[in-house]
């Protein structure tokens, strides 16, 4: 009986070393994270953008729709809002919002700064993991973690970054790839302005290498063939996005979930457009016309503020033109909507096929 048992199982207490992504703006809904945990994996919400009040009531739902360990993914630290040049972004936005009938547009804006209340709300409900997006947790925020022994991960794009995470005190890292969906969890900008771009095949086994803690593999990774590699590179799991995000229990628009099922692995692109900060999603107009008039987009968050709207819109039009269709490259195979214990299982008995 081949076991695929790793010690990403035995530290977060899953049966299988499948992490589903803490994807953030909606895909992870409670159903989704809990049928994910029930199905054997890890569930991850992605709470980055939740007021504290929903990340609570959803924390609460989770917990009543499974006895397994789940995870709540967050941002490590509140980012700075730029709107310096808002006029001239905003004159740039508006031919997107004239063709979404767009009439109001907002005086003034201002980010929600909620990162340090959302981890303090996952300490106060016993969430058992927790991890990262762009950089680690604060040496109290660490600490506050090691006392109640909560796990914490953090999402590495170099070798660098993982080292600086491991010195931090985390207890696993997700190596992210550049065939990842979403945004880079890049660290600085400053120094890498496109964010890192370094292939998972290439990232992995280096990051492993350096550090003492578990890796677990994630960018590009849809079935067990992705799992089997991962875990030949050194790591101990992986992280998988775009294919939850096509399941029947992901909360992405009914649109979002087409765009990815027509897409392949030259649709998507690396692109500040809709956020400020890079990140992978399928080339559409918002992306190809924003891009074309050589304007550099707000920093994150203050891009993705004022973008809300046309966003919003897009969804309430059905029209992915100007919608954020975040996808990884491995898009080719999903054609379906497909439930998300189901995609557990058919990982888990491909890795064992292939290992067997």
């Amino acid at each position: 009986m081949i076991s695929l048992e790793t010690g990403i199982c035995r530290l977060f207490k899953i049966d299988y070393p499948i992490v589903q992504a803490g994807m953030a703006g909606g895909p992870t809904t409670v159903e989704l994270v809990a049928e994910v945990s029930n199905a054997g994996g890890l569930g991850t919400l992605g709470a980055a953008y939740m007021a504290p009040d929903a990340l609570r009531q959803a924390i609460k739902e989770i917990r009543c729709a499974t006895q397994k360990p789940f995870g709540v993914n967050i941002f490590a630290a509140p980012a700075q809002d730029d709107f310096r040049r808002l006029a001239e972004v905003q004159k740039t936005l508006s031919p997107f919002r004239s063709q979404l009938g767009i009439r109001e547009i907002q005086a003034s804006y201002q980010s929600p700064d909620w990162s340090a209340e959302q981890f303090n709300i996952c300490i106060e409900e016993g969430v058992s993991i927790v991890s990262t997006a762009f950089g680690c947790l604060s040496a109290p925020q660490m600490k506050a973690a090691k006392e109640r022994q909560v796990k914490i991960v953090a999402m590495v794009t170099t070798v660098a970054e993982a080292k600086q995470a491991e010195a931090s005190g985390v207890d696993a890292l997700v190596a992210q790839g550049s065939e990842a969906g979403g945004h880079r969890s890049t660290f600085s900008l400053d120094q890498h302005p496109a964010g890192a771009q370094i292939g998972t095949l290439s990232l992995v086994p280096q990051v492993v290498d350096a550090v003492g803690i578990p890796v677990i593999a994630a960018g590009g990774i849809v079935d067990g063939r992705g799992l089997v590699a991962s875990l030949a590179l050194g790591a101990q799991g992986v992280q998988i996005g775009t294919r939850f995000v096509s399941s029947t229990e992901s909360g992405v628009h009914s649109a979002y979930k087409q765009a990815v099922f027509k897409s392949d692995e030259e649709s998507t692109v690396v692109t500040k457009s809709f956020s400020g900060r890079p990140a992978r999603g399928i080339k559409n107009r918002f992306i190809q016309e924003f891009e074309q008039t050589g304007i550099n987009p707000l920093p994150f968050p203050s891009q993705n503020t004022i973008t809300k709207d046309i966003r919003a819109a897009a969804a309430k039009a059905n029209n992915p033109e100007f919608m954020s269709l975040w996808a990884g490259q491995s898009t080719r195979s999903l054609k379906e909507e497909v439930a998300a214990a189901e995609i557990v299982r058919t990982i888990i008995e491909e890795a064992k096929g292939i290992l067997s």
